[in-house]
C-alpha cells in the first residue's frame, strides 16, 4: 500500500481523475501539484483556470456539464460589464468571481499563490494537498502565424483556430518551484501524470521542475514518452 501520491495535474481531465483517486486512497495522502502556465489578468483579476477547477472539483461544487466553474453560477456581473462594452470572451460565473476577487486580493496584500491556495482549499474543505507549481509567473505562449499568444487568447478567445507554430514558457527559466514541490515529489511512494496535455499542462510543471532530483527525471521521461506519442498519434501512426 502506498503511503502517499503525488500527482501533476492540469484542468479537466486531472480534476476528474482526481476525484475518483480520492474515493479510492486517503485523500488527506495525496499532493497534486497544478499547472500555472494558463494563469490570466482579466479584468483586474488574478485568475487561476487549472487550480480552481481541480479545487472546485474536490470540493464537489464544479459544474459537472462543463467541467470548469460552479454549479448553478450566475452570470449577472458578466452581463453587466458587457452592457458597459467590456471584454467578456472570458465567462466568468458570479460566484467564481468571488474566488478570483479574494485570490487578488490576497496577493496584492502580499500572500503568494501558495498560500492563497491553501485558504481557498481549507475555506471549502478539500483534504487533498494542492499545489501551485510556482509562486513566480509563468505564462504559456503559443506561436502562430498572426503572432505570439497568450494561451487563453489562443485557446478561449480565438477558440484554437490559429496555427501552431510553438509552444514556450515564458518565465519558466527564471522560476522556481512552489514550497512543497520539492519534497511532494522527493518524498513521495508514487506520482502520477493525471490525464493532462502533455505540452499545456504538464509542460509548463517541468520546465519548473528541471533536473533536480532522480525522481523528476522518472518524471520527464514519463512526459517525453507522452509527447513522443501524442505526435505518433497527431502524424497517424
Amino acid at each position: 500500500m502506498f503511503r502517499s501520491i503525488t500527482c501533476l495535474a492540469g484542468g479537466v481531465g486531472a480534476a476528474r481523475f482526481l476525484e475518483g483517486l480520492a474515493k479510492v486512497f486517503p485523500p488527506e495522502k495525496i499532493t497534486v501539484i497544478v499547472n500555472t502556465g494558463d494563469d490570466l489578468q482579466y479584468l483586474g483579476c488574478h485568475v487561476s483556470p487549472d487550480l480552481d477547477i481541480v479545487t472546485y472539483t474536490l470540493a464537489g461544487i464544479v459544474d459537472k456539464a462543463k467541467g470548469w466553474g460552479i454549479e448553478g453560477d450566475t452570470f449577472g456581473c458578466m452581463d453587466q460589464l458587457g452592457k458597459y462594452s467590456a471584454e467578456t470572451w472570458f465567462r466568468i460565473g458570479d460566484k467564481d468571481f468571488a474566488t478570483h476577487l479574494l485570490r487578488t486580493a490576497y496577493l496584492q496584500q502580499g500572500f503568494n499563490l501558495s498560500e492563497v491556495t491553501e485558504k481557498i482549499r481549507n475555506s471549502l474543505g478539500v483534504k487533498v494537498k494542492i499545489l501551485p507549481m510556482t509562486d513566480h509567473m509563468v505564462a504559456t505562449k503559443i506561436k502562430t502565424p498572426r503572432g505570439v499568444l497568450e494561451f487563453q487568447e489562443y485557446f478561449v478567445k480565438r477558440k484554437f483556430q490559429d496555427k501552431v507554430e510553438d509552444v514556450t514558457y515564458e518565465g519558466a527559466a527564471h522560476a522556481t518551484p512552489a514550497p512543497g514541490v520539492i519534497p511532494a515529489i522527493d518524498k513521495t511512494d508514487l506520482i502520477i501524470l493525471c490525464p493532462s496535455n502533455p505540452i499545456l499542462s504538464v509542460g509548463p510543471i517541468l520546465a519548473i521542475l528541471r533536473f533536480a532530483t532522480p525522481l523528476q527525471k522518472h518524471v520527464l521521461r514519463s512526459w517525453e514518452s507522452a509527447q513522443s506519442l501524442e505526435g505518433r498519434q497527431s502524424r497517424g501512426h
